[in-house]
């Protein structure tokens, strides 16, 4: 590990709290942020017993958070932490079943993201790991500033979704298609609109930047929620109405002409903008496949992915929205968007899911 900044130096980086009970982890993680440029690690506990004395001492500005650790597990101290001295926090969770549905469950209650522990041989995913443990603290802390600066008004994330109203009689196209990307903060984004949407919703295609052990138990977490059926995709089959298809965490998701309708494809194609899957792989087949009859919707993440593929879905007849800056965790991939001139409408998170069966039932049915 490289020596310590000077102390000027030091107030300038952000100040990251490592709560992990493997010493090897936080070991691994200490490492990973001082080699950052903008960051540095003020100090390290072994249970939030220990945190809990170290953020009122050392006032951190994230914090790293093992989901499972001794005295009191991550979500309980999540759960108190964000009670009486809410922080921003990124989730460090293990690729089992318990740690996703744990990591899930840190995300409804406040962590703004969370990233994956490498398995035991992943020497090849070192660098990839690094460097997402390094973009999510930065995206925590300004996500965090910006809901706390001056004037910002309050992210209605959690705000009860406006639900679409069900159209007696009206059944979509076969050619009708939803198509969705979201990243930081879209785990419970996507749950807004999906939960808004009634039975008779088109096909809906969903990348949401996330590892492939977690895709799954987040699909069919979002199914018990909704009246829509949701699934992670799999290769080659058919969309029906009524159902979203998730992308697995290993592969891009496209979408592809079949009759009347579509099927899935699934690639393992090089990532794009660093991720497979890529929102603007799946905007991109959406434009190419769907034209005017798809609706795609951006909502809440860092970065750009999406952009340059929502506006070929433009150009392409497509009808598109933007979650709005004041909903948004982080308004990255949305801005992104907009800047392209490739939305056609910018909207709070709670009304996205009516807006886009309004949509649907006035606007489709007449082109």
């Amino acid at each position: 590990m490289r020596a310590p900044p000077p102390a000027a130096e030091r107030a300038l980086k952000t100040k990251v709290l490592i709560v992990d009970d493997s010493p090897m982890m936080r070991r691994l993680l200490s490492d990973i942020v001082n080699a950052a440029a903008d960051m540095h690690v003020v100090g390290t506990a072994a249970d939030p017993i220990v945190a809990h004395e170290m953020i009122k001492s050392l006032s951190p500005d994230v914090l790293t958070l093992d989901v499972e650790m001794p005295k009191m597990n991550g979500i309980e101290f999540l759960r108190r932490l964000m009670r009486f001295r809410p922080m921003p926090v990124v989730m460090v969770s293990a690729f089992t079943a318990s740690g996703t549905e744990q990591t899930l469950k840190a995300l409804e209650l406040g962590a703004v993201d969370f990233v994956a522990k490498p398995g035991t041989n992943a020497k090849t995913g070192a660098a990839d790991f690094a460097g997402d443990v390094r973009d999510k603290i930065r995206s925590a802390r300004a996500a965090w500033a910006a809901s706390s600066a001056p004037g910002a008004i309050e992210r209605p994330l959690l705000a009860p979704p406006v639900i679409a109203a069900t159209r007696p009689g009206w059944r979509p196209s076969a050619e009708d298609l939803v198509v969705i990307g979201a990243s930081t903060g879209g785990t419970e984004a996507l749950k807004s609109v999906l939960v808004a949407l009634p039975e008779n919703t088109p096909g809906i295609l969903v990348v949401q930047h996330m590892p492939q052990s977690f895709t799954g138990s987040f699909a069919m977490r979002l199914d018990g929620l909704c009246r829509i059926r949701v699934k992670e995709a799999v290769h080659g089959e058919r969309v029906l109405p009524g159902t979203a298809y998730v992308a697995p965490g290993h592969s891009h998701l496209l979408v592809k002409k079949s009759g009347a309708g579509y099927v899935t494809e699934l690639s393992q194609a090089e990532p794009v903008n660093r991720h497979r899957p890529s929102v603007d792989v799946l905007f991109e087949s959406a434009a190419v496949c769907a034209g005017r009859h798809a609706v795609g919707v951006i909502l809440t993440g860092m970065g750009k992915d999406g952009a340059q593929g929502m506006l070929a879905m433009k150009r392409a007849g497509a009808w598109n929205i933007a979650q709005d800056q004041a909903s948004c965790v982080v308004y990255g991939m949305p801005r992104e968007a907009v800047a392209l001139k490739a939305v056609d409408e910018v909207a709070p998170l709670a009304e996205i899911g009516h807006r886009l069966m309004s949509r649907l039932y006035m606007a489709l049915r007449t082109t």
